[in-house]
């Protein structure tokens, strides 16, 4: 079999630009008139998971893109993970998806077309089951294979779910296990065993749709999805004007990930989020380990919800009835506002 991973320059997750470098890169676009307009509901000036646009009173756009190196060696696990981790920028936002294009980089004279073409029936698959219609792409010649998709939902105005706007008291909700970074390096490396291999990709796949629906349904404060900044990161940009508390015991992990992190295998992307947000978080008591899997890089986490104690039950009981793992890992606080402390 090709393995895919050993053509990935990066460290074996779908790592993003640390926090302080991409808002160096997006603080040229601030003033530009392109990132401006009245019915620019939320743009590129909040970290929120995807654009929204409104169309009209009742009707807006959600938009995003995302797209990475591969992370498995199996071409199709590869476009499947890459398609779920695209559509969950638009759950997050409380959106349902309607199309996708294609973005592929290939490095022609390296690799085979048919294994392009897993990856795109791979894709094709998870869009499928989202009931998300292809309407396109774009490919280019590259030494290193990058795959993704941009992806087109629609949202009413008023029930946008942001990243900001969590309130003293409401609960920390997470829907996925963490330690995807952790368990990808540890494939690039040929040290995993099939079994968490797969528990890792199995979640990966797992598409967030009914996480996103139930968190709406729940009226959920706030809410966004765990990717390349790690649950503390992205936990992070939910603060505002609160702070947060997290109870590390109670944060699920993947199948051998604790164990992969404690050999220190753990991609540099993680290292990188751990330095940020140590910024801005107190560890009570964590081991090192603990730390690293708090700040793993993910591809295609869970979301993280922020919701009133009083709504949690109804939210507990719409991901039971989805089939859809969650766990309450914490609160937001009044108090220590744009802090998380840890313990």
């Amino acid at each position: 079999m090709e393995r895919l991973t050993s053509y990935s320059h990066g460290a074996g997750c779908a790592c993003k630009l640390a926090p302080g470098e991409l808002a160096q890169v997006l603080r040229r676009l601030d003033n530009l008139p392109a990132t401006r307009h009245p019915d620019l509901l939320v743009g590129i000036h909040g970290s929120d998971d995807a654009g929204v646009f409104r169309l009209s009173d009742d009707l807006a756009l959600v938009q995003t893109v995302d797209f990475f190196t591969p992370i498995v060696d199996e071409a199709g696990d590869w476009g499947r993970i890459a398609a779920s981790n695209a559509l969950s920028d638009v759950y997050a936002m409380g959106g349902t998806p309607l199309t996708a294009l294609q973005l592929l980089s290939w490095p022609r004279d390296r690799l085979p077309f048919d294994l392009a073409g897993e990856v795109l029936v791979g894709a094709a698959e998870v869009l499928a089951t989202a009931g998300v219609t292809i309407v396109g792409g774009h490919s280019a010649d590259d030494p290193e294979p990058k795959f993704g998709l941009a992806v087109t939902g629609t949202v009413h105005p008023d029930r946008v779910l942001r990243n900001r706007g969590a309130r003293p008291g409401d609960l920390v909700v997470l829907t996925k296990p963490i330690g995807t970074g952790v368990v990808s390096t540890g494939i690039k490396r040929g040290i995993v065993a099939p079994e968490v291999r797969d528990a890792a990709v199995a979640s990966m796949v797992a598409l967030n749709d009914r996480a996103g629906r139930a968190a709406v349904a729940a009226g959920a404060s706030a809410a966004t999805d765990v990717t390349g900044f790690g649950l503390l990161g992205h936990l992070g940009e939910m603060l505002g004007g609160v702070g947060a508390e997290v109870d590390a015991a109670s944060v699920p992990l993947l199948p051998g990930a604790r164990e992969l992190a404690a050999e220190g295998v753990f991609p540099g992307g993680t290292r990188r989020n751990l330095e940020h947000v140590s910024g801005f978080t107190e560890f009570d008591g964590t081991d090192a380990t603990t730390r690293i899997l708090l700040a793993d890089a993910q591809t295609s986490g869970g979301l993280l919800v922020a919701i009133g104690e009083e709504r949690v039950g109804a939210l507990l009981s719409g991901l039971t009835r989805g089939a859809v793992f969650a766990a309450v890992i914490g609160r937001f606080t009044g108090d220590h506002a744009g802090t998380v402390r840890v313990a």
